[in-house]
């Protein structure tokens, strides 16, 4: 259709070179389209003017000025060449102000469907512009949504989270948010919601997932046990999405670089999850972020004990050595560091070398990998060495590998 027609050039978005719908003129002076630009500038956060290269302040990001005079002979070029086939676009609406968003929040609280009827406009809003999300967000909607979350009856605090989940809100409002403990029990609340709900369970979990990937250490350090116990429930839970089971495992490595933590997590049923999730899952990014938990668990003597009570813990973690990616064969092999020396009694021992994990350790040595890997697989055999050096269970095409002591 445009290829037959000669377009003018100005008519045309500088970066997706597309008609434009909804031009708007940034501080640089140039003109784009609306969704073309707040792309640029927000989801793909660039701070600078695509085509004069000029930085853009966070004040100055929100100055995307509507250019109603180019829009209007955009909308007439359409009108007068719909012979062509070119259709006339109708006036986009105009951006949300932040005067009516404190409105629309202020009067919520008048009864309970109009509360669910505000948290649903304030959604509808959002989806309508990457600057109608940032205005809902800078209004203060993320915290009303969660006062409504905590304190609300379970129909708006629904809505509530859903809506807080489709708002993909800022680094900054998600590190705020960590601050709420009373929200943070409540987000801890719906992940065990089953049926209906399941749907804001798995809301809760994306949404804790953001707050603990940017939340101030000292936050993360003192978490409550029934967290880790849904957490447990969710990785078990064979219904759950890769998107989710991700999310979860992804809580779980952000809470545990801490002792205590991840003495609860070990409790909640942690380390066996985990190892069923390897015996389950072939999916390269789940194995690597699963060993990643199996190592920072097996940090604690619990989590030692729980791996070596499981049947198939040592051996599959061993089997992922060099079958994952160099990522998972860093994080299999440290797991098999702590237990052999923290936990390397006479009979662990022996059972790593009847398990071949003695001998896939000298196969690291002998295959190029991560110089971490290699290391670390080294430690483990000098460790032990007078044990297994001439243990019958190593093959002697990889006996040769064995470091000297």
């Amino acid at each position: 259709m445009e290829d037959e027609i000669e377009i003018p050039h100005y008519f045309l978005c500088p970066i997706s070179l597309q008609i434009m719908k909804d031009p708007v003129t940034l501080p640089s002076g140039i003109t784009y389209d609306r969704h073309s630009i707040e792309t640029w500038l927000f989801s793909n956060k660039n701070s600078s003017c695509p085509v004069t290269k000029l930085p853009i302040s966070d004040s100055d990001s929100d100055l995307l000025t509507p250019n109603h005079t180019l829009r209007r002979l955009i909308q007439a070029w359409c009108t007068l060449n719909s012979s062509h086939g070119v259709e006339r676009f109708p006036t986009p609406k105009p951006p949300i102000h932040k005067s009516q968003i404190l409105h629309l929040i202020s009067s919520a609280n008048t009864s309970p469907s109009s509360l669910i009827s505000s948290i649903r406009r304030l959604r509808s809003i959002s989806a309508d512009s990457e600057t109608n999300r940032r205005c809902v967000e800078s209004a203060g909607a993320p915290e009303f949504l969660a006062s409504v979350i905590v304190g609300s009856d379970s129909s708006a605090s629904h809505e509530a989270v859903s809506t807080l989940h489709y708002l993909r809100l800022s680094d900054s409002t998600f590190k705020s948010l960590a601050t709420h403990s009373e929200f943070l029990d409540s987000l801890t609340n719906f992940m065990k919601l089953q049926g209906t709900h399941e749907s804001s369970r798995a809301y809760a979990v994306l949404i804790l997932k953001s707050i603990f990937e940017v939340a101030d250490p000292l936050q993360l350090s003192f978490l409550k046990s029934d967290l880790f116990v849904r957490i447990v429930e969710i990785l078990k839970d064979r219904s759950s999405s890769q998107q989710i089971l991700k999310a979860a495992l992804g809580i779980l490595i952000a809470a545990c670089p801490w002792g205590r933590n991840r003495v609860k997590a070990v409790e909640a049923g942690g380390v066996g999850v985990l190892v069923e999730i390897l015996l389950a899952t072939p999916e390269r990014r789940v194995c690597e972020m699963t060993l990643t938990a199996m190592d920072l668990l097996c940090g604690c003597a619990d989590g030692r004990a729980a791996l070596l009570a499981h049947g198939g813990g040592m051996a599959i973690v061993s089997k992922k050595i060099l079958r994952v990616s160099q990522v998972g064969s860093e994080k299999a092999v440290r797991v098999l560091y702590w237990v052999a020396k923290f936990s390397g009694s006479p009979a662990v021992l022996m059972e790593m070398a009847q398990l071949g994990i003695v001998a896939k350790l000298c196969l690291v040595l002998q295959i190029e990998s991560g110089s971490k890997t290699k290391e670390k697989a080294r430690e483990i055999l000098k460790m032990h060495a007078r044990v297994w050096k001439n243990s019958p269970c190593i093959p002697s095409k990889l006996a040769s590998s064995y470091p000297p002591n």
